[in-house]
């Protein structure tokens, strides 16, 4: 009688734990075959995220993350990024024709007054300057080297900062860094010398500079060859 009663006990059990399996299973499945909705686009000669971003209504930022950048200045032509929750962007081609009216003057100004203490190339232990760090009163007024559009605004950048990045529509951008605030937004159109922040020492800064780059597509340049 009790080896009868034990059997339908085990039979109840292994029938409840069998039920439970058939039914969480397909919830489990489900997290396995979850994916993030978007598309891929090939970047092409001439493109920046800010362009794409606007291409595609999504934020610049957005796709950095989905894509795990480590320099938000720099994509390679036929590089594929994943647009997240982006869609199809046919009808929206016409969109870069926009810039083909460039607002830049052509020639770079000195973005700010003062004395450079890194120059193009300097080693600061593994780290190669990209630009010039120009030494500056805390506060002094930071301009743009020429006309564009703001493209790239990051509060606390990775050693830079709050950091500016402007696309001059012509090839060329131009980066500012360390900065204390800034006085633009993206999508801002700016002229040349129009004040775009103020002096600061955030990121790695452990006195008032600015670092400024002129990149020239995605590489940058010396920028003694440009500025007057």
């Amino acid at each position: 009688m009790y080896k009868f009663l034990s059997l339908i006990v085990i039979i109840g059990v292994m029938t409840f734990l069998a039920s439970c399996a058939s039914t969480t299973r397909p919830m489990l499945e489900l997290r396995e075959t979850r994916k993030p909705t978007g598309v891929y686009y090939e970047v092409k000669r001439g493109d920046t995220l800010w362009r794409i971003s606007k291409l595609y209504d999504v934020e610049v930022k957005d796709i950095v993350k989905a894509n795990r950048l480590p320099d938000v200045t720099k994509i390679n032509v036929g590089q594929r990024l994943f647009i997240p929750s982006g869609e199809q962007a046919e009808q929206k081609v016409v969109y870069s024709k926009a810039f083909d009216t460039s607002s830049s003057a052509g020639t770079f100004a000195w973005p700010v007054a003062g004395k450079v203490i890194s120059y193009f190339g300097d080693k600061k232990g593994l780290v190669i300057n990209k630009g010039i760090d120009i030494e500056a009163r805390e506060g002094s007024k930071v301009v743009a080297a020429d006309g564009g559009v703001v493209n790239f605004i990051e509060e606390n950048m990775k050693g830079l900062g709050k950091t500016i990045i402007i696309d001059h529509e012509n090839g060329f951008s131009t980066v500012y860094a360390h900065n204390s605030e800034i006085l633009v937004s993206v999508g801002q159109r700016v002229n040349q010398n129009q004040i775009i922040a103020k002096v600061g020492k955030t990121g790695r800064a452990t006195k008032p500079y600015l670092h400024f780059q002129i990149r020239k597509g995605h590489e940058p340049q010396n920028p003694f060859h440009y500025l007057p």
